[in-house]
């Protein structure tokens, strides 16, 4: 048995608290999907002109006309052992869920990689520079930029940058993830489904600034968003710890204050700023959503849009579960590298 207070008895634990969060997380998916109007089967049908008869044979079929105490072990025994079905929506029809989903993730992930690296360069910056130069005029600039650019619509934020550095100045593409034109602009090899790795590993420089100018602005558009609540919690942070008695103490020795605020008082604000910068990484995922729209990224976000508008349950149910699978894994992460951050956490 792991030892009480080890890394490895903290991580354990950590997973094993993690399975009643995303039992929570499946139970509420299926039943708000049984909730809302409509079903995928009626949905599908419309305007076919099928009989009564035929679409309650096809309800029959799919599992869907029992109550739902039935449907509840089956649902959860198809996601645990990764059987997500097959497509019901017009879109995807026929098609494996999970052979949809894995086309699609690596869009979203390297997306939230390039909004992540946006955030945590502009998050923690402002933070540290407002929090360093407290009451004077760079911190009122950060509280402002944290205040404004939190409550900005992303949409909103996306629209703007496309109409100023695409429409305007030509510096980016307006949308998409690739050059329009696949025939003198062919993809990378497909090896991770990240474009930007994929270009890397092909040894493909011309393609990977393609990958770049593509991502930039969608980037930048969900990074900014995000960044604000970034700014708010690292100066917040910095703040309680830069007037801790040992960072007067290193004062008091003439350690200069850059030092001191790197050094000392941003190192200890860090547990709590490694928890936001994991927890708003796996929000960026649903954030995706609006952002994938704006820019036509053909992401999960925009998987998840066009299953609702089709009422493909299968699609819906597979797509959440794996945002829940995403948003646990990193959840625990996250406990992990607070662990290790700090041992007694672990206690």
């Amino acid at each position: 048995m792991p030892k009480q207070g080890s890394l490895l008895a903290y991580t354990v634990s950590r997973l094993i608290l993690a399975l009643p969060t995303l039992l929570i997380l499946l139970t509420v998916l299926f039943l708000v999907l049984r909730i809302l109007p409509g079903d995928p089967v009626s949905a599908l049908e419309a305007g076919r002109h099928r009989s009564i008869r035929d679409i309650a044979a096809d309800k029959a079929r799919l599992g869907l006309d029992q109550p739902w105490w039935i449907q509840y072990p089956v649902y959860l025994g198809q996601v645990f052992s990764g059987n997500f079905g097959v497509s019901l929506g017009s879109l995807y029809l026929g098609q494996p869920v999970l052979g949809v989903i894995a086309q699609k993730l690596p869009a979203t992930i390297e997306l939230a990689i390039g909004g992540m690296i946006v955030a945590t360069i502009m998050g923690v910056g402002t933070g540290v520079l407002g929090g360093a130069n407290r009451d004077k005029l760079p911190d009122v600039i950060v509280r402002l930029y944290g205040g404004i650019i939190w409550v900005i619509p992303v949409f909103w934020l996306g629209l703007m940058l496309q109409l100023v550095f695409a429409v305007g100045l030509h510096w980016f593409p307006p949308n998409l993830r690739y050059a329009a034109d696949p025939v003198i602009y062919p993809p990378p090899t497909h090896i991770t489904g990240l474009y930007t790795l994929d270009s890397l590993l092909e040894g493909s420089l011309d393609k990977f600034a393609i990958s770049i100018d593509h991502l930039f602005l969608p980037s930048l558009t969900l990074g900014l968003v995000v960044s604000g609540f970034f700014t708010r919690t690292v100066r917040a942070n910095l703040l309680r710890t830069i007037n801790s008695d040992y960072v007067e103490a290193a004062r008091a020795r003439g350690v200069p204050e850059p030092f001191i605020v790197l050094r000392y008082a941003f190192r200890n604000a860090l547990i709590p700023i490694v928890t936001i910068l994991g927890l708003q990484f796996a929000i960026l995922f649903a954030g995706a959503v609006l952002t994938e729209k704006t820019f036509s990224w053909d992401g999960m976000g925009t998987l998840l849009l066009n299953s609702i508008d089709s009422r493909d349950y299968a699609m819906i149910q597979g797509t959440v579960v794996v945002y829940a699978f995403i948003i646990v894994i990193i959840s625990v992460i996250i406990d992990v590298i607070n662990g290790l951050i700090d041992p007694r956490v672990r206690y």
